[in-house]
């Protein structure tokens, strides 16, 4: 015998539910939703005042440094110069915040060229080249690297790096003095604005690395497939897939590493001899000095004028960063236009 079943009745799916009963989602509890509705809104709340404060924050800094710089803003060349003692040198607060700025400036572009290459090149490996196993390990190192503090980036660089450079760096001038750049009397302890670079570089490398990474690892599989289905080749797959999606996530990684490199203190200060001058001689010592490494030197004998002049000197860093940081966003502002959907 042949077990017989019926036909659903009208309005009804298979299952036996009807159909306005399966379609209809069940309401929630007035209670549920009224403590739903209270959670959404102290999040909502939450992530206001959070990202407020910080804007609080940065006005808060920029009132501040321009409150303490100001008596030294409005001071007399002739006050500052014969009321602080590290400005013998110099003529007006211009005068003496000028080169600052500059190696400043020069000590992070340097270091920004040399890892902007090697991380990219790191990041590729570790998201389109390596094993899992390996990449995850090696992912994890650069990431470790980045938890290393400043100052033992500092004891190497001078220990370490700066007296295994120095043959090197008399290579340069000796053979390729001819160029601006390696010009000039070749420091015998190497520790000048090219080391700081160097060391600089190192410091920045994992953050540059890890996001390019996960800015990489984004791009849609289909267009890597359909790239190589065409023919491609990985390295023409990632040319013409893999960077062009990752293009903007990689500028934000170099400005985040930029900004790194502007701000480092310690590092600077026990690497490079001290100079104030407009120079682009990177092999020779007592060239540049960075805002920040000055700021350390000085503060502990700065009179109540010269932590002034130094706050003013914050002032000139502080709108450095806020410079390059605008600048990154309005570089990746135009490039928001891309998506890997389209």
């Amino acid at each position: 015998m042949t077990a017989t079943t019926s036909p659903a009745p009208p309005g009804t799916e298979p299952g036996g539910l009807p159909d306005a009963e399966r379609r209809t989602p069940r309401r929630r509890p007035r209670a549920q939703r009224v403590v739903e509705r209270g959670a959404s809104r102290v999040f909502r709340w939450t992530a206001t005042g959070a990202g407020a404060l910080i804007l609080i924050v940065l006005a808060a800094v920029a009132v501040f440094l321009v409150l303490k710089a100001m008596p030294a803003m409005t001071a007399s060349s002739d006050e500052l110069v014969d009321g602080v003692s590290f400005m013998r040198g110099s003529s007006s607060l211009l005068d003496y915040v000028g080169p600052l700025v500059f190696g400043t400036v020069l000590a992070a572009l340097l270091a920004l060229l040399l890892a902007v290459p090697v991380s990219i090149a790191i990041a590729l490996f570790i998201s389109h080249y390596a094993p899992r196993r390996l990449a995850a390990g090696l992912g994890y190192v650069v990431d470790l690297l980045a938890a290393v503090p400043s100052v033992v980036f500092g004891l190497w660089g001078a220990i370490v790096l700066a007296p295994a450079v120095q043959p090197l760096w008399a290579w340069l001038g000796e053979n390729l003095g001819w160029v601006p750049l390696f010009g000039g009397t070749v420091s015998p302890t190497g520790r000048v604005i090219a080391t700081v670079a160097v060391v600089l570089a190192v410091m920045i490398l994992p953050i540059i690395t890890a996001v390019s990474r996960e800015v990489f690892l984004q791009t849609p599989r289909l267009h890597e497939e359909a790239a190589l289905a065409l023919g491609a080749t990985r390295w023409e797959m990632i040319r013409m897939t893999v960077l062009p999606f990752g293009r903007s996530g990689v500028v934000s990684a170099a400005m985040l590493g930029l900004g790194r490199a502007l701000g480092e203190t310690m590092a600077v200060l026990m690497i490079i001899s001290q100079g104030f001058l407009y120079s682009f001689l990177l092999l020779a010592a007592g060239q540049q000095q960075t805002i920040a490494a000055n700021i350390a030197a000085q503060f502990p004998e700065a009179s109540d004028l010269g932590m002034s002049v130094l706050i003013a000197t914050g002032l000139a860093l502080f709108v450095i960063t806020l410079v390059v940081n605008m600048s990154a966003r309005a570089i990746v502002a135009r490039r928001k236009d891309f998506s890997g959907a389209n």
